[in-house]
């Protein structure tokens, strides 16, 4: 039975890294491929080694330098708008509609600095902001929606090489934690991730530039979600994590995910 795959994938800078997200639609051929960290406006984003794939189909929201997000797709997008959740004009979100009238929501949110505290550092306090937008958003969602993408955060203790010695680090704080799962029950969000690979399992998603070879330690995290409402996740029937895209050729610091619906 034929299913429609998605992808999601902080590639941390399309236009350096084009010939590996090339390899990956060759290899893996999702339907729609959701982009984060895209660094590039939209007037030079580069459409041609997606023409000629056939993701004809292209949501932008670009900018310069940083943040940037994308969706590339082989089938028709109904353009659902952006969302400024960082509210201070970021391109950290776009929307699409999808022909079977499902949501799709590409976001990236924001890393928030290396110190754990709103007070001491604003970008942490933005991070914090942003999820409590993203939160009183899904408290009004009433449609079928897949939110996929970069949330910065690992919220399980088996979402991390070590729960002990990440407590106090940036991305799996008890603050952000706390604040995502009040984001994942105010609409009852289904993490796909763990639906078909349930914690205790290892399931990582990004792994640091400083570690010479990521595979000695494996100091992993998963901070790469795609979350469904109830009525979508019934239509999931896989999920995969690429971790071999960690050893291509000047690879992003994220892999993709992978889910397939049957639909």
């Amino acid at each position: 039975m034929p299913t429609t795959k998605i992808a999601s994938w902080n590639i941390n800078s399309v236009r350096a890294r084009i010939e590996i997200v090339e390899q990956f639609l060759r290899t893996e051929q999702p339907d729609i491929l959701c982009l984060q960290e895209t660094k590039v406006e939209d007037g030079t984003f580069p459409h041609a080694p997606f023409e000629k794939l056939g993701y004809v189909h292209r949501l932008l929201a670009g900018q310069r330098m940083h943040h940037g997000v994308a969706i590339l797709s082989r089938i028709p997008l109904g353009e659902h708008g952006r969302h400024d959740w960082q509210d201070n004009g970021e391109a950290r979100h776009v929307g699409a509609r999808l022909p079977n009238g499902v949501r799709l929501e590409n976001v990236y949110v924001p890393a928030g600095g290396d110190i754990p505290d709103p007070a001491a550092n604003p970008k942490f306090a933005q991070k914090l902001a942003f999820v409590e937008r993203m939160t009183r958003w899904s408290e009004d969602l009433r449609e079928p929606t897949l939110i996929v993408g970069d949330f910065n955060i690992a919220p399980l203790e088996s979402d991390v090489w070590s729960h002990k010695q990440l407590l106090n680090v940036v991305s799996h704080t008890p603050v952000e934690v706390e604040a995502l799962t009040r984001m994942q029950a105010a609409h009852g969000w289904v993490d796909l991730g763990r639906h078909f690979f349930p914690a205790p399992a290892r399931l990582h998603t990004w792994w640091s530039y400083r570690s010479p070879d990521w595979t000695v330690n494996d100091r992993g995290r998963r901070l790469d979600h795609m979350w469904a409402s109830p009525e979508v996740a019934k239509t999931a029937v896989a999920h995969r994590v690429h971790e071999d895209c960690r050893n291509w050729l000047k690879p992003s610091d994220h892999v993709p995910l992978v889910t397939e619906f049957d639909w």
